[in-house]
């Protein structure tokens, strides 16, 4: 007969957390990112571009060690999301320092990004395309947009002109961020009330060997 609880749980499966889809997504993005719009030995390119990493990885190594531990686990994803939120600010300051406009979260060009659910790094370059052309983010109203930190307010809608592809690559990527944090938040709560309903591996073992006594004792 089973144990009706494993000492060590089923883990691992990361590829099927949407975060983790989304933050590898991010990582590909931001490496083209870099390697195009940032100076190859600059610090601020190995910054940004380890810090997608880390976000990515963290998560799968977290979803790997979640069967001996759950600390881990939660330690471990809540790296990833620091590491993200590290990643946003880099892309609001390439913005900002280029006095490129930062696109509000309700913008219709993030929102069609978001609803188009890319699995891939050309799925969001093709989407950048059609935002170059026109073809998405028309929703019969003006596109709102923030000036990033140190920017000038533009004086134009977005309706008027074309924006760069710099602009909308970073916009792009600060708004899949945006999701994988979410999601990450959403994660990192769930792990913390299995850890406080269920513990982890100590509690795990304490209650196999006490099960296995009990049944030496009937």
């Amino acid at each position: 007969m089973a144990d009706p609880e494993p000492l060590i749980p089923k883990h691992g499966g990361y590829r099927k957390l949407k975060s983790f889809q989304v933050a590898e997504v991010v990582y590909d993005l931001t490496v083209r990112f870099c390697d195009r719009y940032i100076g190859q030995g600059s610090r601020t390119h190995d910054q940004m571009v380890q810090a997608a990493r880390s976000g990515s990885r963290n998560i799968s190594e977290g979803s790997q060690v979640s069967g001996t531990s759950r600390k881990m686990e939660i330690k471990l994803t809540n790296v990833a999301r620091s590491s993200l939120e590290e990643l946003r600010r880099d892309y609001a300051s390439f913005l900002g320092h280029r006095r490129m406009p930062q696109w509000e979260r309700n913008d219709p060009r993030r929102a069609d990004l978001i609803a188009r659910r890319p699995a891939t790094a050309d799925d969001v370059a093709q989407w950048a395309r059609d935002v170059r052309s026109g073809l998405c983010g028309q929703s019969g109203q003006k596109s709102q947009t923030t000036p990033s930190p140190a920017s000038t307010p533009s004086t134009s809608s977005t309706s008027s002109r074309r924006p760069k592809y710099a602009e909308i690559a970073a916009n792009g990527a600060l708004a899949l961020i945006a999701v994988a944090c979410t999601l990450l938040d959403r994660q990192i709560a769930a792990q913390a009330e299995a850890f406080r309903r269920e513990g982890g591996f100590t509690e795990r073992l304490y209650r196999l060997r006490r099960r296995k006594r009990d049944e030496r004792e009937d």
